[in-house]
């Protein structure tokens, strides 16, 4: 038995999860950005209609949590009017693209994102965890985040076509890219794909056409707190910020929109440098380092509270750290140098590993764990 049940689809505002605080919608910025004006009005939403808690995801969404069903299609009429979700359901469904956070008007992760975004109704259906990459900079920085058919800077200085699985890719011409990414996206269709629900798990050849041998340049770092040519970068603990935090710094007329990442962080177009007292502002707190789910009561699948604990053992951990409240491991998916997997209300401890990783200790209480690490 897993001890734990895999969705295998991902929530959105017209369908909504139950988690253990109430609905949580999901809500996917356009480009990952939000002008300031439509930023404050989701924080003003947050607070009405859900707990006033919005997370961060990794697919650079946001998501509003304690939704209960009464409010819910009032919160869902007042996204679509603000724009932030389709009135069609099949295209917010099939909206799941994660374009690189630092894109500039025109550029061509810009010009790709938009011409894809025109063409969604164009797709086939695919499976709900599937989505898009278009990672067009002068050098990629998604090569780490999911993604199942990518557009990248190849090593040869243009851009690439990959699908997830393979290391390589093949040279697209310019103006094509879009195109090329609905093409890949029937294939997987047409081929079968939805058998094995991502690129990466589809074994099967891919056409002439989408094969190369070109690999992706060497990445850059991804985007840290601190200043940036278009504002301020701010950490969201644990992937979670509250809205009346978000809201007060939205105040601030300087700021012109609200960029959305993967990583837990949030750029604010036009800020000035500065703390934002429940974000983080240090590229080195070590918060950027831990790893934790919503976990008791909030996910019924967690048997432990997760971040309180991660809070207190962060400053004490070299390297990555992980709580999670199940074997799932959904805050995570890679390998930390500290795992501790929640199970039955105690956690197991391994290093070096993933939740669920075979435990070098079991059947530790929460004290235990801090006075494993010296953490009064």
């Amino acid at each position: 038995m897993s001890g734990f049940a895999i969705k295998g689809w991902c929530p959105d505002a017209w369908r909504p999860m139950e988690t253990g605080d109430g609905l949580l919608v999901r809500i996917k910025p356009r480009l990952a950005r939000l002008p300031r004006e439509q930023a404050r009005a989701l924080c003003a939403l947050a607070d009405r209609f859900g707990n006033g808690i919005i997370d961060v995801t990794r697919r650079a969404n946001l998501q509003i949590r304690g939704v209960n069903e009464t409010g819910w299609r009032d919160l869902v009429r007042e996204l679509v009017e603000l724009g932030l979700v389709d009135a069609d359901r099949r295209i917010e469904t099939l909206r799941n693209l994660l374009v690189a956070p630092d894109w500039a008007q025109g550029d061509d992760s810009h010009r790709i994102a938009c011409e894809l975004l025109a063409r969604l109704g164009q797709l086939p259906d695919l499976p709900g965890k599937v989505g898009f990459v278009v990672d067009a900079g002068a050098a990629p920085v998604l090569l780490d985040e999911p993604g199942d058919f990518r557009v990248e800077r190849g090593a040869t200085g243009g851009l690439i076509l990959r699908a997830a699985g393979r290391s390589t890719g093949v040279e697209l011409a310019a103006g094509n890219e879009a195109g090329m990414l609905v093409a890949l996206a029937h294939w997987f269709h047409d081929s079968g794909g939805a058998l094995a629900g991502r690129m990466a798990r589809h074994d099967a050849p891919l056409p002439d056409w989408a094969t190369g041998a070109v690999p992706p340049a060497p990445p850059v770092a991804p985007m840290a707190p601190g200043s940036t040519p278009q504002g301020t970068a701010h950490g969201a603990p644990f992937g979670q910020a509250e809205a009346a935090v978000l809201a007060r710094a939205l105040a601030d007329p300087a700021i012109k929109g609200l960029r959305i990442t993967p990583w837990r962080v949030l750029l604010f177009e036009g800020a000035q440098s500065g703390a934002i007292p429940g974000l983080i502002a240090s590229a080195t707190d070590p918060l950027l380092r831990a790893y934790a789910c919503p976990g008791a009561p909030f996910c019924p699948q967690a048997s432990v509270a997760t971040r309180d604990l991660a809070r207190q053992l962060a400053p004490a951990i070299s390297g990555n750290l992980h709580v999670s409240g199940c074997a799932k491991g959904c805050a995570c998916p890679h390998a930390a140098a500290v795992v501790l997997t929640g199970r039955d209300g105690r956690f197991d401890l391994a290093h070096n590993g993933r939740a669920g990783s075979p435990a070098d200790l079991t059947d530790l209480s929460p004290a235990a764990v801090l006075a494993h690490f010296g953490v009064a």
